[in-house]
């Protein structure tokens, strides 16, 4: 079978869930499947970090063009190469296509159907627009959620709930194990001025939907009784994150809220293993990838209960409104304060995340796009 992938959003520079997505399916396709035949399309120069591996089966084509890429340069590649199959690992689909060609795409959130506030106007109306007939016109859908395949049949009742196929995400089991002889990294830590202190965490996107404002009220009001207590946003900003970093200028404890931007993967593991406590504030996820490392990491995690999380989160998580400061302050307070429930928290979470891993998001995607 010849399979091609639409892999140039590992050509950016901003790391974020999707991406990762890609990255860890293409380090497992290869060797899930070694008759299959390959071909990864993408545009530029891939990101240092997201480079997919090399295998026998792979052939990568970079193919470059300025505008309308998808719709123009890889269409007219696919109508020459006439793969059997084309999995697009993002919502978007080329319109000219050989009839023939079967198409699966995944879908991870449709955050924009439900609360398109919170993204600037001109790249609402593209996700709409591809989106829409991503959805219409593909011949299998993924969904990295249960609550994705719910949001999909709601805002597109016409489409078969039987073309949609829940596969949830994973995480580097490797990466982000607890290892006792590496509990943390001094020099990593001093950076951010977070050495030898107590800080709880957060890892993603700043932007409106990670509802980070919440979680900033929830640490001012933590800590009045935990002076020592710091606050880490790992992570870059988005779009729309003007009022967000505001907000954490005008906290009364600025200094003491840390906001890393980009950060590698090998420093992320050591801000999980040293964190106090994992808070994910976010209103809408299509699924979080970051709950999962956090519990592998043997982080206690705390998380909004909405969405996908508790997909994720299982029975390991405490969940909280996501709109009340005061709820999320007191979930906090109780890990922080309650040895014995961070126990338990931590050996339930080490559990709940057995259930994931790319590994096995890899090989029922790969089952998927194969047998359509």
């Amino acid at each position: 079978m010849k399979i091609a992938i639409h892999v140039a959003d590992l050509d950016n520079e901003r790391i974020d869930g999707t991406r990762v997505y890609l990255l860890n399916m293409l380090k497992n396709f290869g060797k899930l499947d070694e008759q299959a035949k390959f071909t990864l399309y993408h545009r530029n120069e891939f990101n240092r970090q997201l480079t997919p591996p090399s295998f026998k089966n792979y052939l990568i084509k970079k193919i470059p063009f300025p505008i309308f890429w998808t719709q123009t340069r890889l269409a007219w590649q696919l109508f020459r190469d006439r793969p059997d199959v084309l999995w697009m690992p993002l919502h978007n689909m080329p319109i000219l296509r050989r009839k023939k060609l079967k198409v699966v795409v995944t879908i991870h959130d449709l955050a924009f159907k439900i609360f398109p506030q919170y993204f600037p106007k001109k790249e609402l109306a593209k996700l709409n627009r591809l989106t829409d007939y991503a959805i219409k016109n593909a011949d299998g859908i993924i969904a990295v959620s249960q609550a994705t395949r719910n949001d999909i049949l709601k805002f597109y009742p016409a489409v078969s709930a039987g073309k949609i196929k829940v596969i949830h995400h994973g995480f580097d089991t490797q990466l982000f194990k607890i290892k006792k002889a590496e509990i943390g990294n001094s020099e990593i830590l001093s950076k951010f001025k977070i050495k030898n202190s107590k800080f709880i965490l957060y890892v993603g996107a700043i932007q409106p939907r990670k509802n980070l404002i919440v979680l900033v009220e929830a640490f001012e009001q933590i800590k009045k009784n935990q002076p020592e207590l710091k606050l880490v946003l790992a992570g870059a900003p988005a779009w729309n994150f003007k009022e967000t970093l505001e907000r954490i200028k005008g906290s009364i404890y600025a200094e003491d809220i840390m906001v890393t931007g980009k950060v590698p993967f090998e420093s992320l593991v050591v801000f999980y293993r040293n964190a106090s406590a994992f808070i994910f504030p976010s209103i809408y996820e299509g699924f979080g990838i970051p709950v999962l490392e956090a519990m592998a990491s043997g982080t206690p995690t705390i998380i909004a209960n909405n969405s996908s999380l508790p997909e994720a989160g299982g029975k390991a998580a405490l969940y909280f409104n996501a709109s009340s400061s005061q709820e999320l302050a007191a979930c906090v307070a109780r890990v922080l304060s309650d040895e014995a429930l961070r126990t338990q928290m931590i050996a339930a979470g080490l559990l709940q995340v057995q259930k994931f891993s790319w590994e096995k998001c890899a090989q029922e995607t790969l089952e998927f796009i194969s047998f359509l």
